[in-house]
């Protein structure tokens, strides 16, 4: 059973129009949701979890349906917007001792075995803590009651890069060891080159790819030469051309790079697919 399943969800505002979304979250895995910045993704994810209420569609978590479900489904569920935002002299301890009242599976133990994993002082108030060290306390919480899925918006956004990179092996951990499925958003994709298994591509309210990450990379190819040697019928099949000085870079579908020959063709990652497709 999925842990999240969308379907031709619809919201309407007078500027932006999420349009017919539907993609899938399976279980153990991790999902990462990328496009750019207003593309539609954290309109998407407040959709999903009925903090906006979309016009139509479908989303259910766990086979249940949302928003017929909503309290059950959250218990399951954690939710992380950015960095933790609590009340910035509040004690760790105090936000934690308000937040297990919520999840009759809220696990002590766990939490204090996370709290000394991540180095967090309970004694320590929310505005002494660095934004990874926030972000770190946010996902205690959610594990503490067991969340089976998380849902981020941006998680690794702001980070210096050594932070991003143990915050990308935690959720890699959290999936092994735990069994969790993550679902984040996020417009920095070497993250998910790193780690994701599944990826959901989002293009002005419309979803145009969503399935597994290294199938989609591998269906691309970068290429790039002078621009003498590009035969006019391969040009036209190039997404995103860029020519500048008498040579020129874009991408091909898989299919179209036999037709290069004479010309650098590379292995595609998510940043040239993502630049070139958006380029258009």
């Amino acid at each position: 059973m999925d842990a999240l399943t969308v379907s031709h969800l619809e919201k309407r505002y007078p500027s932006f129009h999420l349009r017919d979304v539907s993609f899938r979250v399976q279980p153990g895995r991790i999902m990462g949701f990328i496009g750019r910045n207003g593309a539609g993704k954290t309109t998407t994810l407040k959709s999903i979890l009925n903090l906006v209420h979309p016009d139509s569609g479908a989303v259910q978590f766990f086979g249940l349906d949302m928003p017929a479900h909503e309290f059950a489904i959250k218990q399951r569920t954690a939710c992380i917007f950015g960095a933790a935002n609590y009340y910035p002299q509040s004690a760790l301890k105090t936000i934690a001792a308000v937040y297990r009242r919520f999840y009759p599976t809220w696990d002590e133990p766990l939490y204090q075995s996370y709290l000394q994993r991540f180095g967090l002082d309970p004694n320590k108030k929310i505005r002494q803590l660095s934004q990874g060290m926030s972000i770190k306390f946010a996902l205690t919480l959610a594990l503490s009651h067991h969340a089976e899925l998380l849902i981020l918006d941006e998680p690794t956004s702001g980070l210096d890069p050594v932070s991003r990179d143990e915050l990308l092996h935690i959720f890699e951990d959290i999936v092994d060891r735990e069994g969790a499925s993550i679902f984040f958003s996020t417009h920095i994709t070497s993250d998910l080159d790193k780690n994701a298994d599944n990826i959901t591509y989002i293009q002005n309210g419309h979803i145009i790819a969503s399935g597994d990450k290294d199938a989609f990379v591998a269906s691309y190819r970068k290429v790039e030469g002078r621009s003498e040697d590009l035969p006019p019928a391969l040009k036209e099949r190039i997404i995103g051309l860029h020519e500048r000085k008498g040579e020129f870079s874009g991408l091909l579908r898989a299919a179209d790079a036999a037709g290069a020959n004479g010309l650098a063709v590379t292995p595609a990652d998510l940043e040239s697919i993502m630049v070139c497709t958006e380029r258009g």
